[in-house]
């Protein structure tokens, strides 16, 4: 149903109040309850999660951690050699892994491997490093010099 027109006199509507009218109303507030509602509550509910202060993974991180030990820096001729043997398994390393093989502090890793080895920033091996060419062969070298003065 739709009406047409200009409105001329402004008029207000009631609608008769009666019991049916009221029922209509009472269900049509109670059909529309609020999706959120706060109660209080007499007693703690104890079928939820309780906040635990450390969880089992914080703990075996921490043990960890701990057994390990501060990265103390090693001598350099060690860190180097650690490094020529993990290039002679691999060609190409994360910073990481170089970390992890080496078990140095980062900032002194870093300065031992920036002179000895290039980070690749592009290509297929992106963010890895890998030997200088002039060190590719180094280690190999001197085992040969080793076996000829011996």
């Amino acid at each position: 149903m739709h009406l047409e027109g200009m409105v001329v006199h402004r008029a207000e509507c009631r609608p008769v109040v009666s019991d049916n009218y009221m029922k209509i109303k009472r269900l049509q507030i109670e059909s529309v309850k609020p999706q959120r509602f706060s109660q209080q509550l007499d007693k703690a509910v104890t079928t939820t999660f309780k906040p635990v202060a450390n969880h089992d993974f914080n703990v075996e991180y921490k043990k960890k951690k701990k057994s390990e030990g501060k990265m103390v820096r090693a001598e350099r001729q060690v860190v180097l050699d650690m490094l020529f043997a993990a290039f002679e398994k691999h060609q190409y390393y994360s910073f990481k892994e170089l970390v992890d093989i080496t078990k140095q502090p980062v900032t002194y890793l870093k300065e031992i491997v920036r002179e000895i080895g290039t980070c690749n920033r592009k290509g297929a091996h992106k963010s890895t490093w890998e030997l200088k060419p002039e060190y590719r062969l180094h280690h190999s070298g001197e085992e040969e010099e080793e076996k000829q003065n011996t």
